[in-house]
């Protein structure tokens, strides 16, 4: 695709921060961080500086990628494999639901269509992480439907999923990540709080703007990074897809479909560009539009949970549309 360039098209991107100054105040964004192709085309920090802060939920989408690599090198075998083989000797709500937890694969955790009790949005997440055994508590949820069919926002299927890959490793979440992902890339600094060995797998990641736009910039070329290849580009095709459509008809429309803990907002739900992207609470948005070769990065100070449409408000209104040209 053509890229914009030349002295009027900086003018017209500088006039546009000039523009939106007031409104970034009133919506109390943060920062904002554009790459557009191989490169940061602009960004604007209300404290002047990128900074190390936490990304959220965006801390899914980071572990997704790390299933990728996990499946490339022989770590985890298929995502076919029940979650039930990497949980043996745990208690499950009753033995008898023991053999219906079989039924749930690595795929319905990435898809968060695993189909035990989670009520929406995200409400066990509390006591599930005042529990004293964080594990123990999903695997005691009972089974309210057939793995696959239905979405149910899940920090706790999250969190099987970054024990899951440690067992499969052999390391904590972080260091894998450190190791395939974090290093390579070339990361200031992350942080990733842990419990008794295991990452948080929904959230407690943080990380630098550009580092989180890194992650963006990765995916939009397909898993390759200067040159080199490091995700295969059908893991990324794969996880960026819709799975199932989710939250995809919420009001106001923050959320989309989901793939493998990447969230998907097609050009017809957003009125703008065919998209995906990772969301943090409050409106946190690592976005990607394949298309455009554009990432945008989002962070907003955290208010009412519905103020996320005001950083949805700003990628798709302003944003997008002047860099999607």
């Amino acid at each position: 695709m053509r890229h914009d360039g030349g002295k009027q098209t900086m003018r017209m991107k500088k006039n546009l921060w000039l523009q939106l100054e007031p409104l970034l105040g009133e919506w109390q964004i943060k920062s904002v961080i554009v790459r557009q192709g191989s490169c940061v085309t602009d960004e604007w920090h209300a404290s002047g500086r990128d900074t190390l802060e936490p990304i959220y939920s965006c801390t899914k989408s980071a572990l997704s990628a790390l299933f990728g690599f996990a499946l490339q090198d022989g770590s985890v075998r298929s995502l076919e494999q029940p979650v039930s083989d990497f949980f043996a000797g745990k208690a499950f709500a009753d033995p008898k639901e023991e053999e219906r937890w079989s039924g749930i694969r690595i795929r319905h955790l990435l898809t968060m269509t695993p189909g035990f009790d989670w009520p929406d949005f995200d409400k066990p997440y509390k006591p599930f992480r005042a529990s004293s055994d964080p594990i123990g508590f999903v695997l005691t949820r009972p089974l309210r439907h057939e793995p696959g069919e239905a979405f149910t926002y899940n920090s706790g299927a999250s969190h099987l999923l970054s024990a899951i890959l440690t067992q499969a490793t052999g390391m904590p979440a972080h260091r894998y990540g450190k190791e395939r992902l974090f290093e390579p890339l070339g990361f200031r600094a992350v942080r990733w709080s842990a419990r008794d060995g295991i990452c948080e797998g929904g959230t407690g990641m943080a990380l630098y703007g550009h580092d989180l736009a890194k992650l963006g910039a990765l995916y939009m070329q397909g898993g390759l990074w200067e040159g080199r290849r490091l995700l295969p580009e059908e893991w990324i095709s794969e996880s960026t897809r819709m799975h199932h459509k989710a939250l995809l008809h919420y009001k106001p429309p923050v959320y989309g479909g989901y793939g493998y803990h990447w969230w998907c907002s097609p050009k017809a739900h957003n009125g703008c560009a065919d998209s995906y992207f990772a969301f943090g609470h409050g409106g946190q948005y690592l976005l990607v539009v394949p298309e455009a070769e554009l990432v945008i990065v989002v962070r907003k100070k955290i208010t009412k949970r519905n103020d996320a449409i005001l950083s949805r408000k700003l990628i798709y209104d302003y944003i997008v549309p002047r860099f999607a040209r």
